[in-house]
């Protein structure tokens, strides 16, 4: 019996120290556990959202907009004012955000983006007139557009007037000799309708009238308007086609009041079309309208540029991009279009 309770109370004593043992070890890991978190605590200075950069607390809690839970902002960020991101370089890299120098207009270009239209040189348009009296017999040229070269018949005209001519002519080359004015001043009338020497020999020496005469292009170019058809009666002087050279024409565009003082006769412009895109056409100003379209209030820039190769037809929209610099009295702010945030309002 004794030995039984000798027993009992040894292992009495030895379940007491060892629980005395382990409950001292736990207790002391759990307060090492909450001296680190509380040290770390204690380490961050301010707390954010993930979602909501702005949302800035001194303590641990939940973000009062999404409800997520604050994590430990980066050091440094607590002083960022609300209307600002402070980003990584990693981050900065990935949205490719630059830097530059804000110009005060004294060192910068303006570039200016204009529109308008190609339209026919006027100073290489011609007018194929008659130059007499007559009925167009046969019309060589009878739709726009046709391209004609200098010296190749246009129409066919009989004319009772030349006719009447040329006989005068065959009368006066048989007096010469004895009227010499006369007969010049008849040689003087069939050169003034056109008539070459050569023609006019050759109704001297055959003694034959022509009825039906030839009318030849004085230029070469592209027809663009047919005046008359067969069987029309013209007048002198009246129109039978209008032919323009289009081997040069004109850009035009219209300028904004604002933007007058930004250009001169003999600057460089750059035009482009939709029609060739990525190709680019050299040309410079060469007239300013002096007066303003009080409905529009802008005026006329006129580019002229070369056109050999046709790629320009009369009516075509084109943009024309003109690098004009800002005056040094310009007190204007000038930042890259990129730098502007438009907020639509």
């Amino acid at each position: 019996m004794k030995k039984n309770i000798i027993i009992i109370s040894i292992a009495l004593l030895i379940g007491i120290l060892l629980g005395y043992i382990l409950f001292n070890n736990s207790t002391g890991a759990a307060d090492g556990e909450t001296d680190h978190v509380h040290s770390e605590a204690e380490g961050i200075d301010m707390w954010t959202c993930s979602m909501h950069p702005q949302i800035m607390q001194p303590e641990p809690g939940q973000c009062p907009i999404c409800g997520m839970d604050l994590i430990p902002s980066e050091s440094g960020n607590a002083s960022i004012p609300s209307s600002q991101v402070r980003l990584t370089e990693n981050a900065l890299a990935l949205a490719n955000i630059g830097t530059t120098v804000v110009g005060t207009g004294s060192d910068v270009e303006r570039q200016i983006t204009l529109s308008g239209k190609i339209a026919q040189n006027e100073e290489s348009n011609a007018v194929q007139a008659s130059y007499f009296d007559g009925r167009i017999e046969k019309l060589h040229v009878s739709y726009e557009g046709q391209k004609v070269a200098k010296g190749s018949r246009l129409a066919t005209i009989y004319s009772p007037g030349l006719v009447a001519a040329q006989q005068e002519l065959i009368t006066a080359a048989e007096l010469k000799d004895t009227q010499p004015e006369l007969y010049r001043a008849v040689r003087r009338k069939l050169k003034l309708w056109k008539l070459s020497d050569k023609q006019i020999e050759t109704i001297e020496n055959t003694g034959k009238v022509l009825e039906f005469f030839p009318i030849y292009a004085n230029v070469s170019g592209t027809i663009t308007e047919v005046a008359a058809r067969e069987g029309d009666y013209v007048k002198q002087g009246q129109p039978i086609l209008k032919v323009s050279n289009l081997s040069q024409v004109w850009a035009e565009f219209d300028a904004y009041e604002s933007q007058i003082p930004l250009f001169k006769e003999g600057q460089s412009l750059i035009i482009s079309t939709n029609a060739f895109p990525g190709k680019e056409f050299q040309a410079t100003i060469s007239f300013i309208d002096p007066m303003l379209n009080n409905s529009t209030r802008t005026t006329s820039i006129r580019a002229t540029l070369a056109n050999k190769d046709g790629y320009l037809k009369p009516g075509m929209f084109v943009k024309g991009t003109v690098d004009a610099p800002l005056s040094s009295a310009d007190e204007t702010i000038t930042v890259p279009a990129s730098a502007v945030l438009w907020t639509g309002e």
